[in-house]
């Protein structure tokens, strides 16, 4: 059973749909549930990581550097009383975790699996086709007007630099094998178009 209802589903809907959200909006999380049906066997908490999709980017502010920590503690504070401590804590962490897409240090090996896969799902964009990848960057770009192009291409270029440095930037084999090697090619042809 879902643990986001109806009323929580509308209002969130509402946050997804704000004018300056250009890629990370409703259609960034209508993307992700698809993710979650076409994988839902893989996870053991599916309801969780569907509150964790539908949660975090809840608060986006492309001038703020807390994002994912105001989006955990809003799902934190609504979802309270609905679900029970732990599962509430995985998560809260799996929303935290999409600021640096490192896999939390859970002791459940089940939920540091189910975190993986929503981590490399939240990702998948960067191993997409050439052309969607590329209309990626575009919106990222317009969520980031106010940022000089100079300025643009220091930060954006040490966001790529920083994923191609990983020796992987899909923590499971499943997105490892479907994204890897395009997410690559993608982040290398973006960096060579930011000059560096």
């Amino acid at each position: 059973m879902s643990l986001i209802d109806d009323a929580t589903r509308a209002e969130l809907s509402g946050l997804y749909q704000a004018d300056d959200r250009h890629y990370h909006g409703i259609r960034h999380i209508e993307a992700l549930l698809g993710l979650l049906t076409e994988y839902r066997t893989q996870f053991a908490d599916p309801e969780a990581v569907e509150a964790a999709i539908w949660f975090h980017d809840a608060i986006y502010d492309s001038r703020a550097k807390d994002n994912e920590a105001q989006s955990a503690a809003l799902a934190a504070e609504w979802l309270k009383g609905r679900v029970d401590a732990s599962r509430l804590f995985s998560i809260v962490k799996m929303i935290e975790a999409t600021a640096t897409h490192e896999v939390p240090a859970f002791e459940d090996a089940a939920a540091k699996a189910d975190a993986a896969l929503l981590l490399d799902m939240d990702l998948s964009i960067l191993g997409a086709p050439a052309k969607t990848f590329d209309a990626y960057e575009d919106a990222v770009r317009r969520e980031y007007g106010w940022v000089s192009d100079a300025d643009w291409r220091a930060g954006r270029g040490a966001v790529l630099r920083n994923f191609l440095a990983r020796p992987r930037i899909f923590h499971t084999d499943i997105f490892f094998t479907r994204c890897e090697a395009q997410a690559r090619a993608n982040m290398e042809r973006s960096l060579a178009k930011l000059g560096g």
